[in-house]
């Protein structure tokens, strides 16, 4: 169960089969005001309640094999719904489908007190989904894009990267967040995550000269933005994603 804007990647294997459902954040907190609509004033207070108890940005949810089982037939009928893109005539079933799929893994997720910061929220997602207009990336985006991709351990500031393209401040900050979805700084974070995630994999450096590698000369800090995107720490994701195959000890 993934968060929006949560950093995440797969590596395919043939004796998997994967499907992934897209939820509208709009959705799910529409969602929660009317199942909650007897302790909430306005649609406000369940957003308010869906950051405060599912701000967890990444979770693995154990249901069991028989569990599992339940969720293939519903699971290959909404790919199925899905293929010819939204169907308004299907729309009952599909929500019908995906509450099925969601009673039998919503009782499995764990729940949180812990909010995102004001600061945080404002900074990651701008914007609720349904007011982003997604136009075709500006140059200037593209550019700042690819300077930070190009150069992530470099001390970006948003003066800096605003001059590259001839933009005050402001401007770029409009035209990155309407681009990608947030702040140029955020961008940042996610590239040096993303680079520091690959480092983990495929060397065996300390995690700290990684965190200093990427840009990050703090490696408590470095582990705190990595978790934020990531939902574990630098070491647990060594851990995991290094771990011994039982198949080869066999």
């Amino acid at each position: 169960m993934l968060a929006t804007n949560t950093l995440c990647g797969a590596e395919p294997e043939g004796w998997i089969t994967t499907t992934t459902i897209y939820l509208d954040r709009d959705y799910l907190i529409d969602q929660v005001f009317w199942q909650y609509a007897a302790q909430f004033c306005d649609r406000h207070n369940a957003r308010d309640f869906f950051d405060a108890h599912y701000s967890t940005p990444a979770q693995i949810v154990r249901i069991g094999e028989d569990r599992a089982g339940m969720l293939m037939p519903w699971l290959d009928e909404l790919t199925e719904l899905s293929l010819d893109g939204p169907q308004p005539e299907r729309f009952l079933r599909a929500q019908a489908l995906l509450f099925s799929v969601l009673d039998v893994i919503v009782p499995f997720m764990t729940t949180t007190a812990a909010t995102v910061s004001g600061r945080r929220g404002s900074t990651v997602i701008p914007a609720a989904p349904r007011h982003r207009q997604f136009t075709p990336l500006g140059v200037e985006a593209r550019h700042i894009a690819q300077l930070i991709r190009d150069d992530p351990a470099r001390q970006w500031t948003v003066p800096e990267l605003a001059e590259a393209v001839h933009l005050s401040p402001s401007q770029l900050r409009r035209v990155f967040v309407e681009a990608f979805g947030k702040a140029p700084i955020a961008y940042l974070t996610m590239v040096r995550t993303e680079r520091m995630a690959q480092l983990l994999r495929s060397t065996v450096l300390p995690i700290k000269q990684i965190a200093a590698d990427v840009g990050w000369a703090d490696a408590d800090f470095a582990a705190r933005q990595f978790r934020r995107s990531l939902g574990v720490t630098p070491t647990t994701y060594r851990q995991f994603v290094c771990a011994p195959d039982p198949g080869d000890a066999a």
